[in-house]
């Protein structure tokens, strides 16, 4: 753990986390074992970030969002509040048997979130799928298949309903371009992906 981030005195780190320099963990969050957090990143109020984690540097993680392993967040990612990231394809408490489930009887499968993507507070994304690069995932939505790079999903199971460029704004459509309305940035649809132009 570094002795350069900013750990509240009531947040639960594991000695075997890894927590970049300036980095910031709030009041009642939890980062487990094997866990890795890159610099000048935010984890927010009662937020859970498992065990083998991997986030990168200047995330930030809301309060009560709940990040299970083995996910997997490059730079700059976002995660609203109370957003989840599953890990369980075929969750049960029991066996068939009746016995109860124990870490050897399940696979942990994790979801992966691209450089600049920001998933919606209340958003959960049913691994295993990626989020692409400077996608948005609406609040509430409901991901259950990968989203590419620069679209933008909502609603149960979550769809494209358009496309955003890394200032986070919907892109405008002008004749065959997509243009960002913050920075004139200008991308081209081919075959259901964006591509700068």
């Amino acid at each position: 753990m570094s002795s350069h981030a900013q750990i509240a005195q009531s947040a639960d780190v594991s000695l075997n986390a890894a927590v970049g320099a300036n980095t910031r963990v709030w009041h009642l969050a939890q980062i487990r074992e094997g866990a890795t957090v890159g610099r000048e990143s935010i984890i927010g109020r009662g937020a859970y970030v498992g065990s083998g984690v991997r986030i990168g540097d200047r995330c930030k993680i809301q309060n009560f969002a709940l990040v299970y392993e083995p996910a997997t967040l490059e730079d700059g990612v976002f995660v609203g509040p109370g957003a989840v990231l599953t890990n369980d394809v075929h969750p049960r408490a029991i066996n068939q048997d009746g016995s109860l489930k124990s870490a050897s009887d399940w696979e942990a499968t994790g979801v992966t979130i691209k450089r600049g993507a920001a998933i919606g507070a209340r958003a959960v994304c049913v691994a295993p799928v990626t989020i692409g690069e400077w996608a948005t995932v609406a609040a509430g939505a409901v991901v259950t298949r990968d989203v590419p790079a620069f679209a933008l999903v909502a609603g149960v199971p979550a769809r494209r309903i358009g496309w955003v460029g890394p200032a986070g704004r919907k892109l405008e459509q002008r004749d065959d371009r997509f243009v960002c309305p913050v920075t004139g940035d200008e991308f081209i649809e081919n075959e259901g992906a964006l591509a700068r132009a």
